[in-house]
């Protein structure tokens, strides 16, 4: 069953109200069982943008800024891999002013990644997951120098889903695998799940336990097909921009509750 979390902003009056519950609820989330991977499709950006009568690149902004913050909640709790749903491959159709606005955003993010003592600080590794020579030059390499600079980082991982699509992942995936069976490097006889894993655009990356999506759609939009068979799946209907930590802290909250039979 899926879990749809309906979340509102509050009135600046009944702050006080929501830092007392916040606070109830992260040291309750904190007594549990804390998830090892989180993933987020940040949907809504435009959407909210558009509420405020400003153009899309303004959301995006904005929903780059959220990511900052759940970033410092994961390491609160000591979430140790985050993966994010940044653009995906059918992203490209959109218009060319919007494609290129986020094209200079995702650079300049991926240089500020690389100059962020936080990220040195706490030993935080990018990956940047997808097909990279679709993204421009410019965008490629700051991604790839933001890999190279962090790769030996491991307290903590933040996957980057960009130029991503999950189908694009396993066909990428079962190209390799026929290419190295034709070589002679692997029998077919010798693939299994595990092997498959191996191929994919990060190797052996765990499963997530959550996947969030945010702005009211129920839909997965081809993020991680092969990683989320048994991930517990969260609907919100807040825009990505709005997204509280009371919402990430009420979603922990009912992973806790849940039984993962992982269908036995």
């Amino acid at each position: 069953m899926l879990y749809r979390v309906v979340s509102h902003i509050p009135h600046t009056l009944f702050k006080p109200v929501y830092d007392l519950y916040e606070s109830y609820l992260l040291e309750k989330v904190k007594s549990g069982n804390i998830p090892k991977h989180v993933a987020i499709i940040m949907d809504g950006n435009r959407r909210w943008a558009r509420k405020l009568e400003k153009p899309p690149w303004y959301g995006h902004l904005f929903g780059s800024k959220k990511l900052e913050e759940i970033l410092e909640w994961c390491r609160e709790l000591n979430i140790r891999t985050l993966t994010v749903y940044a653009f995906s491959t059918e992203n490209f159709k959109r218009s060319k002013g919007e494609v290129n606005a986020l094209m200079r955003l995702f650079e300049e993010k991926f240089r500020e990644l690389i100059r962020d003592e936080r990220v040195h600080r706490y030993g935080i590794r990018v990956n940047v997951l997808g097909r990279k020579e679709m993204l421009p030059e410019n965008v490629r390499k700051a991604a790839e120098e933001a890999e190279r600079v962090t790769r030996k980082y491991s307290n903590y991982t933040l996957n980057i889903a960009l130029a991503y699509g999950g189908r694009s992942e396993i066909t990428d995936a079962v190209r390799e695998i026929v290419r190295d069976a034709l070589e002679g490097k692997i029998k077919p006889e010798e693939i299994e799940e595990e092997t498959i894993k191996r191929y994919l655009y990060y190797p052996n990356m765990p499963d997530p336990d959550i996947v969030i999506r945010t702005g009211g759609e129920v839909r997965i939009s081809n993020f991680l097909l092969y990683q989320i068979a048994y991930s517990e799946l969260f609907f919100v209907d807040v825009y990505f921009p709005e997204f509280r930590k009371i919402d990430f802290l009420r979603i922990i909250r009912e992973f806790q509750k849940r039984q993962r039979r992982f269908g036995r």
